[in-house]
Formats: C-alpha cells, structure tokens, sequence
C-alpha cells in the first residue's frame, strides 16, 4: 500500500503519467523575429531538414536583431556567436541557429548581447547580426529554432507572417 501511495505521488509531482499534465504550465514560445514562418524541412541544410538535431521551425526574416522567444536562462552560446541555447522554466531547451553557414565566419557578423547562465525575458535582444556583411558573403540567413528537449506543439503554420507578439510554439 505505501509504494502504491509513493508512486502515485511520484506521478503527481513528477508529470510521470499523461493524466496529471493538467498540473504542469504551459510555456508560451513567441517568435523570435519579425518575418515569415517555414517549416525545417524547407530550410536547405540536411542538418535542419532532416530533424537531426531536433524538431521545430525556421525564420526568415529582413531585421538586424533576434530576440528572446521567452523568459528563461542562456545556457549556451556558440563560441562562433552563430547559435544559443535556452533553458526554459520547465528544463526544456530551445537553439536559435542564426543562418546557415555562418559557422565558418568565427563570430564575425555577430554581436551577441547576452551571456551563457543569464537570466533573460521574453523580448530582450540576444544577438546583432551585420546583414549587411552576411549579405555580400551570399550567406542565407534563415533562423531554426530548435527545440533540443521537451514536450511542445506548433501554434504556426509556414508562411503565416509572424512577429515579436505571435505565438509559434507552445510547451506542455
């Protein structure tokens, strides 16, 4: 009887069973750019496309600025400033790539404005890119974000336009 109790409680703690989600909050994800909506498998890198690092979606967009998608804390940022991951108040994570192939430029293009173990809210500016630079580099600059754990739904389908204030995504 006493396992019976500890392992019921487990559940209701833990989210172990599908029956006490209700407990759990649900994480809004709001789009990290002003632009357009594309699925992963249109982004033309194999890595993307074919989900290898994790399902999501993909941005393309004409500003200079990514920004937060929800509060949360910065627990990677690519020493090659193209890429971040976040942590969310679930342990759910989340990568923002920012283009493809910007890897090979070491940094350059990039001014990220926030560390790896800060605290950020929705919103707030994480990375500068140099479009202007990636451009003459014929570099695409299409976003994935990635989600590399958890549970999540799509709230957006491609090509709907999409801004600081759309919901993309939403955890479970």
């Amino acid at each position: 009887m006493l396992r019976l109790i500890w392992l019921a409680s487990k559940n209701f703690f833990c989210g172990g069973d599908k029956m006490f989600h209700f407990f759990k909050k649900k994480i809004d994800i709001y789009s990290p750019v002003v632009g357009k909506v594309i699925t992963l498998e249109e982004v033309p890198d194999k890595m993307f496309s074919e989900k290898l690092l994790g399902d999501g979606m993909a941005f393309e967009f004409q500003s200079n600025t990514i920004y937060a998608p929800c509060d949360g804390k910065v627990i990677m940022v690519a020493p090659t400033k193209h890429a971040l991951g976040i942590k969310l108040p679930n342990k759910s994570e989340l990568m923002i790539h920012i283009g493809l192939n910007t890897v090979n430029f070491g940094g350059k293009g990039f001014t990220v404005l926030v560390n790896s173990g800060e605290k950020i809210r929705r919103g707030q500016e994480l990375v500068e890119i140099d479009r202007q630079f990636f451009n003459e580099q014929g570099i695409n600059l299409v976003t994935p974000m990635i989600v590399t754990s958890g549970e999540f739904k799509i709230e957006h389908q491609p090509a709907d336009s999409v801004d600081l204030d759309t919901v993309v995504m939403e955890f479970l």
